[in-house]
C-alpha cells in the first residue's frame, strides 16, 4: 500500500511559490548612484551618459547647476564627492564632475525613474544641455522651458 504525503496541487503550490520568489529575486536590486549610495532599482537597465570638456570644473559646475535650475530643482550639491543632485520632471538626476587634467573635465549624467528604471534619454537631454551652456557662453538661464 503506497501512502501520498502531498497531492499534485500541493506540490504546484510549492514549484509556483518557489519559482516566484526566484524571479522577485531576480528581477530587483540596488543601483549605485554617482555619489556614492545606493537605492532599489533595476540594475540592468541604462541610466548614465558621459561627456568631456575642454572646461574646468568650475566652468561646468555652474553650466550643471544653471541646467538644474532651469528644468527642476537642486537637491544636493556636494563638493567633496563632486556631484549634484536634482528632481527633474519626477525622475532623480546626479551630475557627477571630475578634472582629468588642467584643461579637460569629464562629465557623467544618470537618471532614474522613481519606479527604479533608468532614464538615459534625460540623462543625454540635460548633459547636452550643459554642453550649449559652455558652447555659447551663456551661463545664466533666461526662461523656464519644460521638457
Amino acid at each position: 500500500r503506497v501512502v501520498r504525503v502531498a497531492s499534485l496541487a500541493m506540490k504546484l503550490n510549492w514549484i509556483f511559490l518557489l519559482t516566484a520568489t526566484l524571479c522577485a529575486g531576480a528581477f530587483t536590486g540596488c543601483v549605485g548612484t554617482l555619489d556614492g549610495r545606493h537605492r532599489a532599482g533595476n540594475p540592468f537597465v541604462k541610466d548614465s551618459v558621459e561627456g568631456r570638456y575642454e572646461r574646468t570644473p568650475q566652468e561646468i559646475w555652474k553650466a550643471a547647476k544653471d541646467v538644474v535650475g532651469l528644468h527642476g530643482a537642486l537637491v544636493s550639491e556636494d563638493s567633496v564627492k563632486n556631484t549634484l543632485e536634482a528632481n527633474i520632471d519626477e525622475r532623480r538626476v546626479w551630475i557627477f564632475i571630475q578634472e582629468i587634467d588642467t584643461k579637460n573635465t569629464r562629465v557623467i549624467v544618470q537618471a532614474r525613474r522613481k519606479g527604479g528604471g533608468g532614464d538615459v534619454e534625460l540623462a543625454s537631454y540635460i548633459d547636452k544641455e550643459i554642453a550649449v551652456r559652455l558652447a555659447t557662453g551663456n551661463l545664466t538661464p533666461t526662461t523656464r522651458q519644460r521638457l
